[in-house]
């Protein structure tokens, strides 16, 4: 199958993906930074307790490979609706608090433990399933629905929190999620005998032995990705809550530092273009090592005393290219080396490294923020984390092994 031939017989599965991924959990991940400003105001928290919310993916992270697992054997359908029910409900909930730090820390779990099926965990098995010669860009244009939401919905959801509140904000996200799952699971279609191109294929129930298992979690790359993805995202905390609040210390005005978390989306966009359409011609451990490594250049132009504003945007927007070439890279790498039946369960592994990373990285920021009251340490760190992780995506080397053909949906067996 050609690689255009691809696009024509899935476009309706790439657009169902893409608005799924808009408005799952990456509604939290991009507008959430745009919150804490109004909630530390209100309710008198320090920058320091609210630095913990990135800690809580050590709860997560233990639960995400069963999500996975779930995925792999109920199939996208189902598992996407019960991540937008809890994603919606979850919105409402924040929406209600009273002012207690471990509500919002309550509230935040289990809208994250769930909402986790209405990520690339449920919606790149469906782009790697029916998409090999066209695998790279179709996992880009999957991937850059997360920024895009994000570049579109901060200045509007900037706008809404001044006018109305960062209550009714807060619902507005809620509602927008629970149409995106609608519309997400009207497009993919049910489970057919049709044959109908875009319906979702009968799942078949996954298995793998302990004995198997246990290989796989010995598997040198597997390591590795597990390992890299820990190491580039101990600074998750910066994307999730902090930017901000980061640029404001850096002494950016409040209308400007919302207009660069917009920019972090933007760059994420550019990210996952570029480095998408380059996976389906370049290696990808190479791309890797030069993707992954940039955000290090960010965080030391943030770390220092800078107030220069055209600088610190740039620092911004070079951390957001990379953190959209690694959405792209590790779905793709897991494709390449890995057996398809298991790429929820080993994608959730991968994401498990990713929240441990990250809530690695919180308590650290909110130890260095309670002791010196500057971002500077935690950002230097990092730094160095970042490249250590870019380095681990290297050392996996060049694609082992390519997928079988793409079967066209219409002669799928369902």
């Amino acid at each position: 199958m050609t690689y255009l031939t691809e696009f024509r017989l899935n476009w309706r599965s790439v657009l169902a993906t893409f608005i799924g991924i808009s408005t799952g959990s990456a509604l939290s991940h991009y507008t959430m930074s745009l919150f804490a400003p109004e909630l530390i105001k209100e309710f008198g928290w320090s920058k320091a307790q609210f630095a913990l919310v990135g800690s809580l993916p050590f709860v997560t992270m233990l639960l995400t490979p069963f999500m996975g697992r779930f995925a792999d054997r109920v199939g996208a359908r189902i598992a996407a609706i019960v991540g937008f029910v809890s994603m919606s409900l979850g919105f409402f909930g924040l929406s209600a608090m009273t002012g207690n730090i471990y509500e919002f820390f309550a509230i935040w779990l289990v809208q994250h433990i769930f909402g986790v099926l209405s990520t690339s965990l449920v919606f790149s098995r469906i782009i790697v399933e029916r998409f090999d010669k066209a695998r790279g860009t179709a996992l880009s244009l999957l991937m850059m629905g997360p920024p895009i939401t994000g570049a579109v919905a901060a200045p509007l959801l900037g706008m809404l929190i001044t006018d109305y509140g960062w209550r009714s904000a807060l619902v507005a996200l809620g509602i927008v999620s629970a149409l995106g799952g609608v519309t997400f699971t009207v497009m993919l279609g049910r489970r057919s005998r049709s044959g109908k191109a875009g319906a979702e294929p009968k799942p078949v129930p996954p298995k793998l032995s302990r004995e198997e298992l246990s290989t796989l979690v010995k598997n040198r790359t597997f390591l590795l990705l597990v390992g890299g993805m820990f190491l580039i995202n101990v600074p998750q905390v910066f994307a999730a809550s902090q930017i901000k609040l980061i640029v404001l210390a850096n002494g950016v005005p409040d209308t400007l530092a919302t207009w660069m978390v917009s920019l972090y989306a933007v760059g994420v966009i550019m990210g996952r273009l570029l480095f998408g359409l380059a996976l389906d011609r370049v290696s990808a451990h190479i791309l890797a090592l030069f993707g992954l490594s940039l955000p290090a250049i960010g965080y030391v132009i943030l770390a220092a005393p800078i107030s220069l504003v055209w600088l610190l945007a740039f620092a911004v927007l070079i951390i957001g290219i990379a953190q959209g070439a690694e959405g792209d890279l590790a779905s793709y790498m897991i494709s390449r080396h890995f057996d398809l039946k298991n790429y929820s369960l080993i994608l959730g592994f991968v994401k498990a490294g990713l929240d441990g990373g990250g809530a690695l990285g919180a308590v650290i920021l909110s130890y260095t923020l309670a002791v010196s009251d500057s971002y500077s340490p935690f950002l230097l760190l990092v730094a160095v984390t970042t490249l250590l992780g870019a380095f681990s995506f290297f050392m996996t080397g060049p694609d082992r092994s390519r997928s079988k053909p793409v079967i066209p949906l219409a002669t799928e067996a369902v």
